[in-house]
């Protein structure tokens, strides 16, 4: 049975990046691990595609053979054909040439810490400007306390049969002799003479951590908090990776947030904006006033100083913008629209273009384009 594509096994493009591979074999592997899957000989199997698959496109020097001629790469003068004692004697000479290379070294390996993980956590503005602790549950494989970790009933060990305890293995690729970690043993050069019948020799299960995060005043969207040794728990007592909290921060229904300033609309009638007015604004402490002159157009921005947001990293505080928008009024009783007929009547002739500069502007703008257009 021909060999799938290795890109297809872990469902990435042939462009994929380190990361994008790593997380790609990570899902997979969590999916089909035998120790999740007992006594299931599919999923097995698929794990260990997956396992190989990995293992070639995350070695730079293996993902180019691999991108250049395929599984053909890997396959030339595997499996005897001929070439005698001598044939072998020279493979091992170039296996210790290039082992460093293509990722070998002698000697067994310690475990590997466990992965790093993400979680991304949704803060409304409010609790994101002002900090707070959040208690949230994290899915993760953590240490198996029954075995306190070691992944073995007893605590006794014995040689790798597979790699006679060296942790590595040796094996031909084309004209090479190459080496890699043992993958019975996982390098270590030891196998569990007894594994623990709760992780079955994995030294960790899944389970949902609860935490409390303190996240500090100021945060914003993207910026990722880190709780050391939180992260899942490495295999047979190898230490836990770190666990990584982002921080998403919801639309607000006021404020728009720009770095360490605060940004919002304020609306006021066009006779405030044509008399002046003190206006009351929202801010995130509470209210403030903006003292709007006579004239005002829409559009103008108010500054309020040290209303924003005191930042994370610098403890600076920035400043809250308020930008002024002329509200036509709807609704109006009978009174109020003659008196606006009234006002409307006294806008004639020039004295129309000394109350309403811009709208002067724009008619004479008019004119003077279709006198272009038409001359």
């Amino acid at each position: 049975m021909s060999k799938r594509d290795y890109y297809e096994v872990l469902g990435v493009a042939r462009n994929a990046s380190d990361e994008e591979l790593k997380k790609a074999y990570r899902r997979l592997a969590m999916k089909l691990h035998p120790d999740r899957n007992p006594d299931d000989a599919s999923a097995e199997a698929a794990f260990k595609e997956a396992k190989e698959a990995y293992e070639v496109l995350s070695d730079a020097n293996k993902r180019r053979a691999y991108d250049a001629h395929g599984h053909a790469a890997f396959e030339h003068g595997m499996g005897g054909g001929g070439g005698g004692q001598g044939y072998a004697d020279i493979n091992d000479v170039f296996g210790d040439i290039f082992g460093n290379i293509f990722g070998g070294g002698g000697g067994a390996r310690a475990p590997r810490r466990g992965a790093d993980i993400g979680y991304v956590i949704e803060l409304d503005l409010e609790d994101a400007v002002a900090g707070i602790d959040r208690r949230i549950e994290v899915p993760t494989m953590v240490g198996c306390k029954p075995c306190k970790g070691s992944g073995s009933e007893d605590g006794k060990l014995e040689t790798c049969a597979s790699c006679q305890g060296r942790g590595q293995v040796r094996f031909q690729r084309g004209i090479f002799s190459m080496q890699q970690p043992c993958p019975t043993c996982g390098g270590r050069g030891q196998k569990l003479s007894n594994p623990c019948k709760i992780c079955h020799g994995a030294g960790r299960v899944e389970e949902e951590k609860v935490l409390s995060v303190k996240i500090p005043a100021g945060v914003d969207n993207g910026d990722r908090i880190r709780l050391s040794g939180e992260g899942e728990a490495g295999p047979a007592g190898a230490p836990p990776g770190d666990l990584y909290v982002e921080i998403r921060v919801r639309e607000h229904e006021i404020f728009q947030r720009d770095g360490d300033d605060l940004h919002c609309e304020v609306p006021i009638r066009f006779s405030q904006a044509a008399l002046g007015d003190s206006v009351r604004v929202p801010t995130l402490g509470g209210e403030a006033e903006i003292r709007v002159p006579a004239e005002t157009q829409t559009g103008k921005v108010f500054r309020l100083r040290e209303k924003g947001v005191k930042s994370v990293r610098s403890r600076s505080t920035g400043d809250l913008y308020c930008r002024v928008v002329v509200e036509t009024p709807v609704n109006l009783t009978s009174h109020q629209r003659e008196l606006l007929q009234q006002f409307e009547a006294t806008f004639t002739g020039e004295n129309a273009r000394r109350h309403s500069p811009r709208s002067s502007t724009f008619i004479d703008g008019v004119k003077s384009f279709w006198a272009r257009m038409t001359s």
